[in-house]
């Protein structure tokens, strides 16, 4: 039985040991039920607004008028009275004011009567969204009246025709967040659709049919009806609310992953906080147990009194993380500004606050049985001061550690909920864990020999290694941590030089799309020498080797895929930015049948090499080319790119449309703009500068919260610091008052424990930034594609702010050892 009175002196007597190991365990709570709430509040905000986020029962959506036959299904059902539908038509263009004076591209989506189905589209008006959006009206978002200095009731030109703005849009169900958007939105009647003129064969624009099940239950039978009309064409996508994937549940989906990712990391740190924290506090206690089984104790009975005291301080913990969780839930409404549907309320799910307990509990249970377990080996003799020989890596260490990968592997598996992913996230935080290890265990290695005339860092360097001393834990907790840090920090300012701060000398900063093949020479003659011309031609893979594409389980990958329709394109050059990676020439000579080049890219989605066959379906027809060469990019950036080029012989005579690419002066875009819209109403313009701004807006958010998240781990990594300080408290005191004894003086002792601290904090740092080098040159080159700087001086930065706050946090815990009194601490050891 546990005797609460022991308990409570032992908790007395350590209070500073029991404040860390609560602020451990509360750590790795608010991560566990913070990340855990976010979660759940957003998926069952989805979950519950499925229909809302679609606005229908049955999503049908092509890139091309869809099939007659289909067409023909929702006719007769809609005569059956079985269902409803309605039409919208979503694509880029350049919209004007009348004096041709500005533009700027929109976002143009032209509905149907009963669009939405589901949800609403609130206007600042308040007034009902089918009776403003009449015919000759327009309904647009506040930044466009801000952008272009318009008001309700000015005419607005888009394609051919002059519309008049009745209102500003505030939400629409079916666009909850506005991720990356290159304008701004703008709602057109469908009776305008032909007055725009910019709907026509070729056009970049997705059709899309919603349709509502006027008799729910039959939902799947109707969806079934209607995909066996679709038939196996994959230009035509037929979902339900249920199964169909949204924007904002991807966005979602990715970025959850990438956070519990850091959630998982900071709870490992948690853990080792929790353990380095209890063996400080037991080895305070080292005489009162050897005491206790002096008198008899055995063993049992001492570990279940301290496994008492680590429930107690466990629950403790618990309670005062569920306490930060629910604060912090006021801040991540903040932090998650502009990316948060309107309809999620972010708050402390139950079942996240019953699964983090769960969690916990067992790992303060995995990591406090190694030090409760080690009690056993502490002897009677240890009242004397004896040290006992301690071997760190025995069986019952090896199979604790080996109980503690199950664990963490299964969290992962939770968590991240793939069984791949979370065997290379596994392997990459033991890889990171056992070079960061064998990095330090080399340094110390090298440090003991060392020998600086220096005499406070000489005796700096002898503190490293006095008994019971955590230095190896502490230099390997802190690489890994700043580690991770450090590498995101560089993988970002690597993605910002590459697709935002500048463009290479010479690169287009300009791009026409949805250029006609009868427009190409008026078009090339009024922007001038230098642009660069590029047939797209729409077509879908439909079969690697004979093999079908599986459309289902190709959108389930976190990147692109290959389900979508592609842009193809013909030429029979490379691009500047190209280079052939596998394969003799871009085409061989020697081959009869239709060739197909891919990018590199293509080959991660998709196995296949050169020799292989590629099955496409192009403006409806079969064709199977066979892949003669793999290429890759020399550059990344907003250059363009296709995944798959022909030979001119196999789609110069397909449908198509032109791509332009334009160098143009910033000063100059907006007048050429002008100039493009009035002559070319159907030719969509994006402005690169202004695309790459949304771009690095959208990259600071997401990399503010991910370092927000990332911050908890570094907060695990200051308190095995601080536990670490505590473990070797009595040394230390030693240390200080022989120091003292022999004549040194207050400022010698401050300077060997700064000296200590600031060793210890250089040599992660150095860890650290050598291991996160690697890994963002790795993730940069083999992950994003894209060429990898170092960034030194900012490295440098990195290395000195960890290891300022290492020396910091070090001394700012040691420095009431400074003021131990000579006298007191020799009184004391006397009297033991």
């Amino acid at each position: 039985m546990v005797n609460t009175k022991f308990l409570l002196r032992q908790m007395a007597g350590a209070k500073r040991q029991c404040a860390v190991f609560v602020l451990c365990v509360a750590l790795s709570m608010i991560t566990l039920v913070s990340l855990g709430s976010f979660r759940e509040s957003v998926e069952s905000s989805l979950l519950r607004d499925a229909q809302s986020l679609h606005a229908a029962d049955i999503i049908i959506k092509s890139h091309a008028p869809i099939p007659q036959g289909l067409e023909r299904e929702v006719a007769l059902l809609t005569d059956r009275r079985e269902i409803r539908n309605a039409r919208f038509w979503e694509f880029y263009s350049v919209v004007q004011k009348p004096a041709a004076d500005a533009s700027l591209l929109c976002n143009i989506k032209v509905v149907e009567p009963g669009y939405p189905f589901y949800g609403a589209v609130r206007l600042a008006s308040g007034r009902p969204f089918a009776k403003v959006l009449t015919p000759g009206s327009l309904v647009v978002e506040k930044v466009l009246l801000d952008r272009l200095r318009l008001q309700i009731g000015d005419p607005l030109r888009i394609g051919n025709a002059v519309l008049t703005i009745k209102d500003v849009v505030l939400q629409e169900p079916d666009r909850p967040v506005n991720f990356f958007a290159l304008g701004p939105r703008v709602f057109v009647a469908a009776a305008d659709r032909d007055r725009l003129a910019l709907i026509g064969k070729g056009s970049r624009v997705e059709h899309v049919t919603l349709v509502q099940i006027l008799d729910p239950p039959k939902l799947e039978k109707v969806a079934s009806e209607l995909s066996a009309a679709a038939g196996s064409d994959g230009r035509v996508r037929v979902e339900t609310y249920k199964n169909a994937g949204s924007r904002v549940k991807r966005f979602f989906d990715n970025l959850l992953f990438f956070l519990n990712l850091s959630g998982i990391f900071t709870l490992l740190l948690s853990g080792f906080g929790i353990q380095s924290t209890l063996f400080a506090l037991l080895k305070e206690q080292e005489r009162t147990i050897a005491v206790m089984k002096a008198l008899g104790a055995r063993s049992r009975f001492i570990i279940g009194h301290f496994l008492g005291l680590t429930l107690i301080l466990g629950f403790v913990g618990t309670v005062a993380g569920l306490g930060g969780s629910l604060a912090l839930q006021r801040y991540l409404p903040v932090l998650f500004s502009g990316l948060i549907p309107a309809q999620v309320t972010l708050q402390v799910s139950p079942a996240a606050i019953v699964q983090g307990m769960a969690i916990g509990l067992l790992v303060v249970l995995l990591f406090t049985f190694l030090p409760l377990y080690r009690l056993k080996e502490v002897k009677p003799r240890a009242i004397f001061g004896k040290e006992e020989a301690v071997t760190l890596w025995n069986s019952s260490t090896w199979i604790i550690a080996s109980l503690g990968a199950l664990f963490f592997l299964f969290m992962v598996l939770i968590r991240l909920r793939d069984l791949k992913t979370g065997l290379y996230f596994m392997l990459s935080l033991v890889s990171l864990i056992l070079i960061s290890y064998l990095l330090a265990a080399l340094t110390l290695r090298f440090l003991k020999r060392s020998r600086p005339r220096n005499l406070a860092l000489r005796q700096a360097l002898k503190g490293l290694f006095r008994p019971h001393n955590a230095s190896l834990s502490i230099m390997v907790t802190l690489s890994a941590a700043f580690a991770v840090i450090f590498a995101i920090n560089l993988v970002e300012k690597n993605l910002d030089a590459t697709f935002i701060d500048s463009f290479p000398p010479g690169a287009p900063n300009v791009f026409f799309i949805d250029i006609q093949p009868d427009q190409r020479d008026p078009f090339a003659h009024m922007v001038g020498p230098g642009a660069a011309f590029y047939p797209i031609v729409k077509g879908n893979v439909t079969a690697v080797n004979d093999a079908p594409i599986d459309p289902t389980r190709e959108r389930k990958s976190r990147g692109d895929n290959l389900a979508r329709e592609m842009n193809l394109t013909y030429r029979e050059y490379l691009l500047p930015d190209e280079r052939i990676e596998s394969g003799s020439t871009l085409f061989r000579k020697d081959w009869t049948e239709p060739q197909v080049s891919v990018l590199d890219t293509v080959v991660k989605m998709h196995e296949m090499k050169v020799g292989d066959r590629v099955s496409f379906r192009i403006q409806g027809l079969p064709i199977t080319a066979r892949v003669s060469s793999v290429r890759t990019r020399t550059s990344s950036g907003f250059s363009p790119f296709f995944y798959f080029v022909f030979p001119d012989s196999v789609l110069s005579q397909a449908p198509q449309t032109f791509f332009a690419a334009v160098k143009v002066d910033k000063a100059g875009i907006s007048a050429l703009q002008n100039r493009v819209v009035a002559a070319f109403p159907n030719v969509s313009v994006i402005d690169l500068t202004e695309t790459v701004t949304v771009f690095g807006r959208i990259m600071q958010r997401l990399s503010s919260i991910v370092r927000f998240f990332t911050s908890f781990s570094v907060a695990a990594g200051v308190l095995i610091i601080i536990s670490s300080v505590f473990a070797t408290r009595y040394a230390r005191i030693q240390e200080a008052v022989y120091f003292t004894i022999l004549g040194a003086r207050r400022g010698f002792v401050l300077k060997v424990f700064a000296a200590e601290n600031l060793v210890i904090g250089l040599v992660s740092g150095v860890i650290a930034l050598l291991i996160s080098q690697l890994g963002s040159l790795i993730i940069c080159r083999k992950g994003l594609d894209m060429p990898y700087q170092p960034y030194f001086r900012d490295s440098l930065l990195l290395l000195l702010g960890t290891t300022m706050l290492v020396l910091i946090v070090g001394l700012a815990v040691a420095l009431p050892i400074l003021y131990q009194k000579p006298v007191a601490f020799l009184r004391e050891q006397s009297d033991e």
